[in-house]
């Protein structure tokens, strides 16, 4: 026992055995821990993408006139009702018949059941009565909602709408504009080429905001047989230059660079363009000092509830994001818009972009939509709405992709016809099936240099929404004139250039101003497009198409329920943007115009517009 006590114990050296056992147990648990966790997640992003599919394909099948009332908050209805002073007539008709018979049956003894009914038929006014009411609203320049909003202050910004005839696509985007936070710091001024009491009425029915109401005194409506309308000794369309000499025909010197003469039903868009846009900037008392933004729309367009919280987004990271930017985009002409990407009910190892049509949604191409009903003409015809709409299109909101990589929008064809004139075309497909889907998933893949965000952009999309992409690139009027913005600094420089804007044989004012931007600008029209449009094209029916169905409630209902997905998955209103470098782009080569505009009076007209009138 005592040789034991003499001992000296030594511990054995610390190996760290039992510390690497300890951590490795640890870190089993943790990863089995995220596991658990990412397959839970993963199986509840699979369902609920799966409800979501069937519930919106449901409702997409669903556009009648009540769903969509349905999806419009019910103070709004008022906007959708038609109140139209014509009923009357019906009715007079009526009441006319009524007292007939009346004085019929009193004729046979039942004078006591005579009764006189006054009814006072509505009568649409004559052209001196138009005339006459537009000199008054364009001298009173009475600004509706002052006293309930307040004056215009200079950061606000300017929303004009060009406004023709089609009352039911105003309706909506009036609704859709009601809907907009901040609206009611705005002036929405409408400038119309038609003057309807119907319009008149619902635009002055608007209360979310200050309305100003201008109008275009130079349209064929005022002057149907006489320039700027059809005047009855002006040259054909389509007559030959010799025979036009012979005719003496009004214009016979001035054919366009084909070799047409003048349409008037053409020309007024370009015209009504610039003189709402001199107007505005140089002649209304309540804007032509205001500095702010002005932005474009029309009256087929439909605006997200965010567009003018992301105008002023762009607006504020303009120095730091794009300092060479002019123009702020919110609308753009992609020929695939991937709204959210989604988990196929048929395969469910593969996700498919679900892809709709840039003609039902976005706008289409207005060079495009029309070069085949203009291929015997040989001129290539702008369309301000398209004719194309997705039956089967499954729409959901998130990224975009951008198609225009392997596709040039603007393809010249030679005419099949005896002439020289060029249609640009533009390839406008949809996904309609899921093999298409998957191919263009595929394709997108391919082309993503960040596949990790991609997948995880899959798995968990709200945590990619608290920003929004933009990108910059130079100013393409095939693309970027829908739903676009600019302040009185670069409206200045464009309106140095009106000699170029006005004698540019082309009736597009869009192509009109991508000219005097080539030409005449020393600094060029740059844009900031935002990637996940807020301005939406609804209209189905332009100046040169008319669809089956011009009154179809398809496209709008698909865009009201891609915003109500967009609102209820918090894609909406982003806390900050990023910007993202675009696909390589092709400088855009100078190119003639798409004619219709070689009468030297049409020149004339647009410069005028442009002289000071104070």
């Amino acid at each position: 026992m005592s040789k034991m006590r003499g001992r000296v114990l030594i511990p054995l050296p610390n190996t760290g055995a039992m510390g690497r056992k300890r951590n490795n147990f640890y870190m089993r648990s943790v990863f089995i821990l995220a596991l658990c966790i990412f397959g839970l997640l993963q199986y509840h992003n699979f369902n609920y993408l799966d409800s979501r599919d069937a519930l919106l394909s449901d409702a997409l099948a669903n556009d009648s006139a009540d769903a969509i009332l349905s999806m419009v908050p019910a103070p709004l209805h008022k906007y959708l009702t038609p109140h139209t002073r014509n009923h009357s007539a019906p009715a007079a008709a009526a009441v006319l018949q009524l007292n007939s018979s009346i004085s019929g049956l009193s004729n046979s003894g039942f004078a006591a059941a005579a009764t006189t009914i006054n009814f006072e038929a509505y009568r649409p006014p004559n052209i001196s009565e138009i005339k006459r009411q537009i000199v008054r609203y364009n001298e009173l320049q009475l600004v509706l909602n002052e006293d309930t909003f307040g004056p215009l202050q200079n950061d606000s910004v300017i929303i004009v709408v060009q406004v023709h005839t089609r009352i039911n696509y105003l309706r909506h985007l009036i609704v859709s504009l009601a809907q907009a936070r901040d609206i009611s710091k705005s002036l929405v001024v409408f400038s119309h080429d038609f003057y309807d009491d119907d319009i008149n009425d619902l635009v002055q029915q608007i209360d979310f905001c200050k309305v100003l109401q201008i109008f275009y005194p130079y349209s064929m409506q005022t002057h149907p047989h006489e320039y700027p309308g059809v005047d009855p000794n002006d040259c054909p369309r389509n007559i030959k230059k010799e025979q036009a000499l012979i005719s003496n025909c009004n214009n016979a010197l001035y054919p366009d660079l084909y070799g047409h003469y003048r349409e008037a039903k053409f020309t007024q868009t370009k015209h009504h363009w610039w003189w709402k846009s001199n107007r505005v900037f140089n002649e209304l008392e309540v804007t032509r000092f205001h500095t702010g933004l002005v932005l474009f729309l029309e009256e087929d367009h439909y605006v997200a509830e965010d567009f003018l919280y992301l105008l002023g987004m762009m607006q504020q990271r303009t120095k730091d994001l794009c300092p060479q930017c002019n123009i702020l985009s919110l609308g753009t002409y992609l020929k695939t818009f991937n709204y959210y990407t989604y988990h196929s009910k048929t395969n469910k190892k593969s996700y498919a972009s679900s892809l709709i049509s840039s003609n039902s949604l976005l706008g289409s191409n207005r060079k495009n939509n029309y070069s085949n009903n203009n291929n015997n003409n040989g001129r290539s015809l702008p369309a301000s709405s398209s004719s194309t709409s997705l039956k089967n299109a499954k729409v959901y909101v998130g990224d975009t992709v951008n198609a225009d990589k392997n596709n040039n929008n603007n393809n010249n064809i030679k005419n099949n016809m005896n002439n020289k004139r060029t249609s640009h075309m533009n390839t406008v497909t949809a996904a309609s099936n899921t093999n298409d889907v998957n191919s263009n998933y595929n394709n997108n893949n391919n082309n993503n240099k960040n596949g990790a965000q991609t997948w995880n952009y899959h798995v968990l999309p709200s945590l990619y929404s608290v920003y929004q992409k933009v990108e910059s690139m130079p100013w393409i009027s095939s693309k970027h004139n829908m739903g676009f913005a600019f302040n009185r600094t670069t409206w200045t420089s464009i309106r140095r250039c009106a000699r170029h804007f006005c004698t540019y044989d082309d009736y597009n004012w869009d192509w009109s101003l991508q000219h005097v931007s080539q030409q005449c600008l020393q600094r060029k029209l740059h844009a900031m497009i935002v990637k996940g449009p807020r301005v939406f094209h609804i209209g189905e029916c332009g100046v040169h198409h008319k669809n089956k169905n011009c009154e179809s409630n398809q496209v709008i209902s698909k865009v009201q329920h891609v915003l109500r997905i967009a609102r209820n998955s918090h894609q909406l209103f982003p806390r900050s943007l990023m910007m993202t470098v675009p696909s390589l782009i092709k400088k855009s080569k100078l190119r003639k115009g798409n004619g219709g505009w070689g009468d030297l009076r049409d020149h004339e007209l647009c410069l005028n517009m442009s002289l000071p009138t104070r």
